[in-house]
């Protein structure tokens, strides 16, 4: 293999988290035009983006187990094909429920790509790289979210909210392409499939409290940011027509967080992870008194971007290496679960706060989960030096 070909796989692997994310997140941008069009209300079209999240979190572990024999270049190929059919059939739903069930199909792909994906993009480079391998795939996710999604939401609102969907579909047969060209083959046969052995990897202490520290952590995040136009507009002043430009800062931080935390997350895992965790508390505190201000509030957006996605690579990375070799793409699946999972969490406890006491409780609410998460990794770490020194 040549030296150019690690980085033209992973900027594979990029542009695949990219169509994943748009089609992820682009939903919400078109709430109103689905509802209006298939007769819905906007809450009911709401429910999209909790079907699609109830995809994720099913079709991690079942499609890493199913597939855990396949060649994993094979893997991302298939996952890929579900992907398209996934989006290509939402673009043809003539109802409600037929769109539910294609956004669950394309949901279905997500978890195990992002999974599979990570253990190789870490087979691409050398040892001391790996995190950034990860963030560098992550990077995708990203960027969907700063162009991917506005782009489809212009063209929805142009051409119809179908018209989205269908582009999304052709992205996905343009990075299908691409992965088959530039994802080198396994060098490696694989093993022989397990999934007892790999569940019962899946259901060791230290993993399952990294998987518990990324459900916590994320949880966090989205109890704030599910509610981020709200307090950008009561809190801060802002008027609805800023909202969209101010999550651009949010955009940006979330690609400049993610490239960081890898970059340290090659140097010192351990230590990275709890600095990220640690500031991304740090910056759920600061929200209230920042919040109170427009500049404040412009810190607190880009601030809550960076520290969100400083996680990722992070917890990515503490979940493989707990899983160790046996169950790595299971974890690894299993942990972008969990991160789907702490969304759900924490946009439900978001919510609850609004409901019980109000706008300015939700950051108060938010701030705990990071604390708690910091509390689940330091009796993991404790687990392990335990080990080491018995």
């Amino acid at each position: 293999m040549t030296r150019s070909c690690p980085p033209l796989a992973l900027l594979a692997l990029t542009a695949g988290a990219f169509g994943i994310g748009v089609t992820e997140f682009v939903i919400m941008g078109l709430l109103l035009d689905v509802g209006a069009d298939l007769h819905v209300s906007t809450s009911a079209a709401g429910l999209l983006i909790s079907g699609y999240a109830l995809g994720v979190v099913v079709g991690a572990p079942v499609l890493t187990v199913v597939t855990a024999l396949w060649p994993r270049k094979q893997v991302l190929l298939a996952l890929m094909a579900i992907f398209v059919v996934g989006n290509a059939a939402c673009g043809l739903a003539p109802s409600y429920g037929l769109l539910m069930a294609a956004r669950v199909l394309a949901a279905l792909a997500h978890g195990t790509f992002f999974g599979v994906g990570s253990v190789v993009a870490t087979r691409l480079v050398p040892p001391e790289r790996k995190a950034s391998a990860i963030a560098i795939m992550f990077t995708g996710l990203t960027v969907a979210n700063i162009l991917g999604v506005p782009m489809g939401t212009w063209l929805g609102q142009q051409a119809g909210w179908r018209a989205t969907f269908w582009a999304v579909a052709i992205i996905g047969v343009v990075r299908l392409a691409v992965i088959a060209l530039a994802v080198p083959a396994d060098r490696e046969a694989p093993e022989p499939a397990d999934w007892r052995r790999d569940l019962r990897v899946l259901g060791q202490r230290p993993v399952l409290l990294g998987l518990a520290t990324t459900v916590l952590g994320y949880a966090g995040v989205f109890a704030v940011f599910t509610y981020i136009a709200p307090l950008l507009i009561e809190r801060s002043g802002f008027s609805a027509k800023a909202i969209s430009p101010i999550l651009l800062l949010f955009g940006g931080g979330l690609v400049l967080g993610n490239l960081v935390g890898g970059r340290f997350a090659d140097r010192a895992l351990v230590p990275t992870m709890f600095a990220s965790l640690i500031g991304l508390l740090v910056v759920l505190v600061l929200l209230a008194p920042l919040l109170a201000s427009k500049m404040g509030a412009l810190v607190a957006v880009a601030a809550l971007g960076f520290a969100a996605f400083a996680t990722v690579a992070p917890l990515q990375m503490w979940v493989m290496s707990n899983a160790g070799g046996a169950g790595e793409s299971l974890a690894s699946s299993v942990n972008i679960a969990a991160f789907n999972l702490g969304n759900a969490i924490g946009a439900w406890a978001g919510g609850a706060a609004l409901s019980a006491i109000g706008l300015g409780a939700i950051t108060w609410v938010a701030a705990v989960f990071p604390l708690a998460a910091i509390g689940v990794a330091l009796l993991a770490t404790r687990d392990r030096t335990q080990e080491v020194f018995a």
